[in-house]
């Protein structure tokens, strides 16, 4: 039994220069994303694997009859795999129009930041494509990269999930 708790409806900011974020933790890093992108945080829940998908998409679930893709953001971060247990959590967003789950080790916070409080992300040359990344902020004396979760899941990755899905259906 999944327990599930509705975020984004609960979470709503009238000063539009203030935003709100999920945080949430990667191996030793904290990581935070669009609270309105949020439609529910979830216990990890057994998938179906989809043959010859990237190593990051672990597999799709059903969720109310809609067919989910589940994507591992320690692979896509190239951070490593981590077990999968009780406590792993699964963060429900709408992307695109769409309904996708990413695994992450841990929820920490809604966090509520101005505009001027977010930085842009650093330039590293070709070596790094930072175009993942929203930006960073400072809170509470640690460091907090913001997602672009559109850039990170984007239409060509939810375009190569629905032909490959297709193909096994068909």
């Amino acid at each position: 039994m999944s327990q599930t708790t509705d975020v984004a409806s609960k979470h709503a900011i009238a000063d539009p220069e203030m935003n709100e974020f999920l945080s949430f933790v990667l191996g030793t890093e904290h990581y935070a994303l669009d609270i309105m992108k949020v439609k529910e945080i979830r216990g990890y829940e057994t998938v179906t694997k989809i043959a010859n998908a990237p190593p990051y998409i672990k597999g799709v679930l059903n969720l109310r009859g809609d067919v989910v893709p589940i994507v591992d953001l320690r692979i896509k971060f190239n951070i490593g795999e981590a077990s999968y247990n009780e406590f792993t959590i699964v963060i429900m967003l709408n992307v695109l129009g769409r309904i996708v789950g990413i695994v992450v080790d841990a929820v920490s916070d809604v966090v509520t930041l101005k505009h001027s409080d977010i930085m842009p992300p650093p330039e590293f040359g070709v070596a790094f494509n930072s175009k993942y990344l929203r930006g960073l902020a400072t809170v509470e004396e640690r460091m907090l990269i913001l997602v672009n979760i559109e850039a990170l899941i984007g239409s060509d990755e939810l375009g190569l999930f629905d032909a490959r899905t297709a193909t096994e259906q068909g």
